[in-house]
């Protein structure tokens, strides 16, 4: 199945399950970058889909990326966001990793933040645009933390 077949067949799945919580709604959905995009406007049971620490809301998008893979097809990585919760949280995030960047360049200590692997993502990517800064990750699973430090001469 090509990529826009994955996306409709994504949508669909992700409106069934919606539809057991009795929401139906229109779902947005797109390919970008080998990633299916599905945008979910905003309900009255917004922070029962996304969950506490978004937990609800990467059970959906689990859920959908298995049932992509075991339908064999083409797109299987899926990104699912509800009410522009994600949105939000990046923008938020992108903002704090700056901060927490001029800290580091101010003071030259480094900065260990605890963060799941998307918030991990946007600071990897905010800190690319700094030349005397590094990050990088440690530990393992829930544990991981990012290190935000001034690039070694």
């Amino acid at each position: 199945m090509n990529g826009q077949d994955s996306v409709e067949q994504a949508k669909q799945y992700l409106s069934d399950m919606l539809s057991f919580f009795g929401v139906n709604v229109e779902i947005e959905g797109s390919v970008n970058e080998d990633v299916i995009e599905l945008v979910v406007p905003s309900t009255d049971i917004n922070s029962l889909l996304i969950g506490r620490n978004a937990d609800t809301l990467r059970s959906l998008q689990l859920l959908v990326s298995s049932m992509l893979r075991s339908s064999g097809a083409e797109v299987t990585r899926v990104n699912v966001d509800i009410a522009d919760y994600k949105k939000q949280r990046a923008e938020k995030v992108e903002k704090q990793a700056r901060e927490w960047i001029e800290e580091v360049i101010r003071t030259g200590d480094s900065y260990v933040a605890k963060l799941n692997a998307a918030d991990r993502r946007i600071v990897h990517h905010v800190a690319s645009e700094y030349p005397n800064v590094q990050t990088f990750s440690e530990g393992e699973g829930r544990d991981r933390k990012i290190i935000i430090a001034q690039q070694s001469s």
